[in-house]
């Protein structure tokens, strides 16, 4: 992975950050994500569906397409790792990618690791870092650890979002049903769905579901990718590894210019040197002191000497250049080298996995000598002080109980006056359940009777009153229904026939079906009937306007 050319800001973050990181970047490449999904699962999605119809088993195109659900994984996880790295890949570089890269790590997410919730975390592992046998599983190990209840959780939501998405679009169909055919029709459709449900409705439940993983599956990939960066970004440190190779970037130039500095004050020391001793050498010449023109110079043993000395400086003022150059020079490149191909930094990974202090757990144990001194008596000038709470506190917790328990005692003693005749009713010997005799009820007649005034008040005066009331409540309903021009719902509720009720056009009316509506109301769910004389003013009040015989 090319570090220093990530798109995204690299540094540890929360788990919930690291999952909103990976929702931002399925939004930001929402188009490069969604279109090879949708062109690669919409044959397979009609072909799954397909065979289903021919087996008669359309269920279990619904069972294939969530089984085969990490092979269309892939082509989330190949965008977003292309695209925090680097640009985001096209829809056909995408397509042809997926079909050859990541086949040979799904054989074991669509076998034994197919149910597993830490999928999102693990995935990554095994499709961009390359590893095998044992050194991928202790990579998958260290990832996860830390963040599998976060991972565990991720997909807990994922799917209930999924079953959201599912009743929602159930719900949606409801939307246009008028609300006076609600209820029935809720009743109808759970029929339609539940008992024997047409191929055309499982059809429509297979692509309803497949929408609904469509639309949540690359979020679901993209948290876990996101939680992926994080912890590599926590055990790596690739925020540091960023920060140096800005830093390199930065001092590169200047670290050339005082390169290029110190070799020049290197060439021009010499230089200047012999400019020195020219001046003096003219002088000897003026004096008369020096040699003839055409004789070899005489050299006394000091210049040979002071000779050998100026030569030694100069080396060792080399040298000195030399070793201050080697510490100007930039030591990042040998530190974040390539090697994949080296063996050496093979052995070294191993030797790396090898390591205990990479695994997540570990168990140390170690002896510690008491502190005699710290625990001598005397040394704590307040120890008797706090000693003595202590011992209180101690006494209270051992005999706290007993005092509360007395202490309830007590207040039940002098309270049994008030408490003990109703316990003795109540400890007192069983009585024998007596015998429940239940009486068959009139039914009421399919038509209504003629005489329905009369029937009402004979129903009344043989003691059925909540039968007179239901017999005056229906023949209300079904002459405002009349009169309204409305047909009402098999099992319509007391709401939707007042709803009814106002399209009558005369006030009177609504306001009588109104009263004979809460009288059944308070009679039948809060059994309180009426008397008689509320009785006769209700048959007074609706008789004449609904035409009824009194």
């Amino acid at each position: 992975m090319r570090v220093d050319s990530v798109q995204v800001e690299l540094r540890p973050r929360s788990a919930w950050e690291a999952m909103e990181l990976g929702n931002a970047l399925v939004r930001r490449h929402a188009r490069a994500i969604w279109g090879p999904s949708l062109l690669l699962g919409l044959p397979v999605f009609i072909a799954l569906n397909a065979l289903g119809w021919a087996l008669d088993r359309l269920w279990l195109a619904a069972l294939l397409m969530w089984w085969l659900l990490p092979v269309f994984d892939r082509a989330p996880l190949f965008v977003l790792s292309r695209a925090v790295f680097g640009p985001a890949p096209g829809v056909r570089a995408t397509c042809a990618a997926l079909l050859r890269w990541g086949w040979r790590p799904l054989l074991g997410h669509l076998t034994w690791r197919r149910p597993s919730p830490w999928r999102a975390v693990t995935l990554p592992v095994d499709l961009l870092e390359g590893l095998a046998g044992p050194p991928l599983a202790q990579r998958r190990r260290l990832l996860a650890d830390g963040i599998g209840g976060h991972a565990l959780l991720l997909t807990v939501i994922c799917q209930l979002f999924v079953l959201t998405l599912l009743v929602s679009l159930g719900v949606l169909v409801l939307i246009f049903v008028p609300t006076e055919l609600l209820s029935e029709s809720a009743r109808a459709m759970w029929a339609l769905v539940s008992e024997h449900p047409p191929r055309w409705i499982q059809l429509l439940g297979n692509l309803a579901f497949w929408l609904a993983l469509g639309l949540i599956e690359p979020f679901y990939i993209g948290a876990g990718f996101g939680l992926y960066l994080n912890r590599r970004t926590q055990l790596e440190a690739w925020d540091l590894e960023i920060a140096f190779r800005r830093l390199r970037a930065r001092l590169a130039p200047a670290g050339t210019l005082m390169l290029g500095l110190l070799l020049a004050g290197l060439l021009l020391a010499p230089m200047s040197a012999s400019h020195a001793q020219a001046p003096a050498t003219g002088d000897g010449a003026a004096g008369g002191t020096g040699p003839t023109i055409g004789a070899p110079p005489h050299r006394s043993d000091e210049d040979v000497g002071t000779r050998n000395g100026e030569l030694a400086a100069d080396a060792r003022q080399s040298a000195a250049g030399q070793a201050q150059d080697e510490a100007q020079r930039p030591t990042l490149p040998e530190v974040f080298a390539t090697v994949e191909d080296d063996p050496a930094f093979a052995g070294a990974v191993e030797r790396a996995y090898a390591d205990p202090l990479l695994d997540g757990k570990r168990v140390v144990t170690r002896w510690q000598r008491k502190d005699e001194a710290a625990q001598a008596p005397g040394s704590d000038p307040d120890a008797g002080v706090l000693a003595m709470i202590a011992r209180v506190l101690a006494l209270f917790a051992e005999y706290g109980l007993w005092i509360l328990l007395a202490i309830l005692a007590a207040v039940l003693a002098a309270t049994a006056r008030h408490w003990w005749p109703w316990m003795r009713e109540t400890i007192g010997p069983v009585r024998e359940p007596r015998e429940i005799v239940v009486e068959e009820a009139p039914l009421l007649p399919e038509a209504l009777p003629t005489d329905l005034v009369a029937s009402v008040r004979r129903l009344w005066n043989d003691g059925w009153r909540r039968r007179a009331l239901a017999l005056l409540y229906r023949a209300s309903v079904e002459a405002m229904a009349t009169r309204a021009g409305v047909t009402l719902v098999p099992g319509a509720t007391e709401a939707q026939c007042l709803r009814a009720a106002r399209r009558m056009p005369d006030a009177g009316d609504r306001d009588a079906f109104a009263a004979v509506v809460r009288v059944w109301q308070q009679a039948a769910y809060g059994q309180r009937m009426p008397d008689e004389a509320g009785l006769e003013a209700l048959l007074a009040r609706l008789a004449p306007r609904f035409g009824w015989r009194s």
